[in-house]
């Protein structure tokens, strides 16, 4: 029976166990059972006082009292107190008031136990809730106590490491797992006791010994003394992101080892042909200076088709002579320190034209110059690029009545400008044009165009070592274009 709370309900609860009490006591007297009185007007306060409270008990105690002296004190029927019954009733009234007490503290008491059993029933119903949740992650969650036995193990533990709860609860968590840490374990709790977590890599064991690279979080969970009493331990498989970066460190090796060879290589080719030019170069003058003598001291006694070998000896050794010109050119270019400034490009396109343009004084050309901006690079290389580009155009429009060259930017994307030399020459077929750019590589012969192929190969090196790119497009008969791309600012 719960607690009245209502006045009235306590007072009527008071007044009928009291009436109670007496009517038993009378039916009692009756019956010739005697002193039955006082046990029953106790029976009724204790009864009160646990379902009514102190209030209602200090009635029911004063209506005893009267009930008692009325009917069972002499004289009977009145409410006359001798001197003698003082004594019984201080001890009737002192032992009611003790069951009284004792009922109120008993009834507080059972509150309290209730309360706290509600309590702890609303949180087990919690903790199971949240076990319930964190069964449904997919994330490997376990709970291991301060001696790291394992208290709690999830559904995403089971799929990772193939242990059943059953199986882990109980267990040493790292003798179970077998876990390998990147610092010693000494160290690793002094920080999660510090900070309150700890977070890093960890190689465990499956149940079935083969092994897993987790991305580990340590939680620290303390009582209400701030006293640490259990740790959380988050882990999310990282194998296979740690196996990539173990063959992309090895291709990063690999390539290492490759580019270190490579440069070797490079470098010992550079040395080579510029050993073998500079070494030409002696033998090739004494050829073309004995050639001229030749042609002009025995000319009188040459017939035309010797002096025409002579001639062609002659154009030969000199056509040698800037083939080993350009090749040293060319090997300097890759040995040459670059001395990065900020460029005018405007200024230096005027430079490259004023140094062409000799070659073509009696040719019909209209040059076009777009606005330019400034680059950044190494400003003799750059001034070659553009040297090399304006005297292709100059030598491949040399057929057209009309010689069209246009130098222009067509945009900026990415820190990079985009340059380009046009002209409405001879041009190119597509098919060939991954050949440009190769050391010695024609697609005209010579006896139509001069040249040593080398020079679009010089300026693609100069542009590569600025870090950009260089292509061209072009329609057989119709004129190419040459792009290039350069760095507008230093830290491009």
């Amino acid at each position: 029976m719960p607690k009245l709370h209502s006045p009235a309900a306590r007072l009527a609860l008071a007044v009928a166990s009291v009436l109670l009490a007496l009517l038993a006591s009378r039916l009692m007297e009756m019956l010739q059972l005697r002193d039955a009185a006082v046990p029953l007007f106790l029976f009724a306060l204790a009864i009160t006082a646990w379902f009514g409270g102190p209030a209602a008990a200090a009635v029911a105690l004063l209506l005893s009292c009267v009930s008692f002296d009325y009917y069972f004190v002499e004289p009977l029927h009145s409410l006359v107190v001798s001197p003698s019954d003082l004594p019984y009733f201080l001890v009737f009234s002192s032992f009611a008031l003790l069951v009284t007490w004792f009922s109120s503290v008993r009834r507080r008491v059972e509150a309290d136990l209730r309360e706290a059993l509600d309590k702890l029933a609303l949180e087990v119903e919690e903790r199971n809730r949240q076990a319930s949740l964190l069964n449904l992650t997919h994330d490997t969650i376990f709970v291991r106590d301060m001696s790291d036995t394992i208290t709690y193990w999830n559904r995403g533990a089971q799929e990772l490491f193939g242990w059943t709860p059953e199986q882990a609860v109980g267990r040493q968590a790292h003798e179970l797992l077998m876990t390998v840490f990147p610092l010693p374990i000494e160290e690793i709790r002094a920080e999660l006791l510090a900070a309150g977590r700890w977070d890093g890599e960890l190689e465990k064991t499956r149940s079935d010994g083969t092994r897993v690279f987790v991305a580990s979080r340590w939680s620290l969970r303390r009582d209400e003394l701030q006293r640490p009493v259990a740790i959380l331990e988050t882990n999310n498989d990282i194998t296979d992101r740690k196996q990539r970066e173990q063959e992309i460190n090895t291709l990063n090796q690999e390539l290492g080892k490759r580019t270190v060879e490579l440069e070797a290589i490079n470098k010992e080719l550079e040395a080579f042909a510029y050993s073998i030019s500079h070494d030409l170069r002696a033998p090739l003058r004494h050829m073309a200076g004995f050639t001229e003598l030749l042609q002009k001291n025995a000319a009188p006694v040459l017939n035309d088709r010797n002096k025409r070998y002579v001639a062609m000896v002659l154009e030969s050794a000199q056509r040698m002579g800037a083939l080993i010109d350009d090749l040293l050119a060319f090997s300097r270019i890759g040995r040459a320190e670059t001395r990065m400034t900020s460029v005018n490009l405007q200024q230096l396109v005027q430079e490259a034209l004023a140094e062409v343009r000799p070659e073509a004084a009696k040719r019909d050309i209209v040059w076009t110059v777009g606005s330019l901006p400034s680059s950044y690079g190494d400003r003799s290389m750059l001034r070659l690029v553009f040297v090399n580009l304006v005297a292709n155009a100059v030598k491949f429009t040399r057929t057209r009545p009309r010689s069209e060259i246009e130098i222009g930017c067509q945009g900026h994307a990415d820190g990079q400008v985009v340059l380009f030399v046009r002209d409405n020459g001879v041009g190119f077929d597509m098919r060939y044009v991954n050949k440009l750019f190769g050391v010695f590589q024609r697609l005209h012969p010579p006896e139509t165009f001069e040249g040593t192929g080398i020079g679009l190969a010089t300026v693609q090196r100069i542009v590569h070592r600025h870090g950009g790119r260089v292509w061209a497009e072009s329609v057989l008969d119709q004129g190419a274009t040459f792009y290039f791309s350069l760095s507008t600012s230093k830290g491009v």
